[in-house]
């Protein structure tokens, strides 16, 4: 596979403290007509597009800024909710009505008045599949505490809904039956479900380094596994194949 058939993309696990339990993340549900996932439950997230990269370039950023800017814009457009930004809330649907018609991010960012934070962005993990017939992401997973209050909402394109739920919670919708989620975002879920708090997770984040994971095939006690390393922090490392749904 060419460089050129790799798409860059990255995504942010919003958190959010609970009042009682585990912290709660922001899960959207793909669109069932999407080719990538549909009707999967997802973090919210995208490709990195030519835009991010020219913000990226006017703030002296290179791609790691590229890819949070994107993570950041995915968010706000997808679920309505600023996180690696700062802008009032009552700014928020007019700056995503602008991102959605396509105006340069920098004048809309500033006619919101709206700063980029992208240090509130913590660096967890990075997924890169290969061998797999759906388009293959190169994308960077980021996590960020939600604002105080929060609440999402659905972009009524590529998700249909948008909603708070704990990993464990999560995980155990999908063993149910009732929802569906592709093989990076259960093993990213089940080390989450690890964290009672948001500084778990950042200690834990920042512990382990962050490199390209790309899952691969072998025969363990005569199944066919999906494997991932297991030095990144995952609890989980192998799922039988036919079993995992890898998009």
């Amino acid at each position: 596979m060419s460089d050129s058939e790799i798409h860059p993309a990255a995504t942010i696990v919003v958190m959010r403290e609970a009042a009682d339990g585990p912290p709660e993340l922001l899960m959207v549900e793909r669109a069932k007509a999407m080719s990538f996932a549909g009707g999967a439950l997802v973090f919210p997230g995208g490709r990195v597009d030519a835009g991010d990269h020219v913000l990226a370039e006017l703030i002296g950023g290179d791609e790691e800024t590229a890819s949070r800017i994107a993570a950041v814009r995915e968010t706000l457009e997808e679920a309505g909710i600023a996180v690696g930004l700062s802008v009032a809330a009552d700014a928020i649907p007019e700056l995503r009505r602008a991102l959605y018609a396509g105006e340069p991010m920098g004048a809309a960012f500033e006619a919101a008045g709206a700063e980029l934070q992208l240090d509130a962005l913590v660096p967890f993990a990075r997924w890169l599949p290969r061998g797999v017939h759906h388009k293959v992401f190169d994308t960077r997973f980021y996590l960020a505490r939600a604002p105080e209050g929060a609440e999402p909402i659905v972009d009524g394109n590529e998700n249909t809904r948008a909603f708070w739920m704990s990993a464990r919670d999560v995980l155990a919708e999908c063993d149910a039956g009732r929802a569906s989620i592709i093989f990076p975002t259960r093993r990213n879920l089940e080390r989450l479900a690890l964290y009672a708090s948001w500084e778990d997770a950042v200690a834990d984040a920042n512990a382990h380094e962050v490199r390209i994971l790309t899952p691969w095939i072998e025969e363990r006690d005569g199944e066919r596994h999906l494997c991932i390393p297991d030095d990144l922090g995952y609890p989980v490392t192998s799922q039988i194949l036919a079993e995992a749904v890898r998009g």
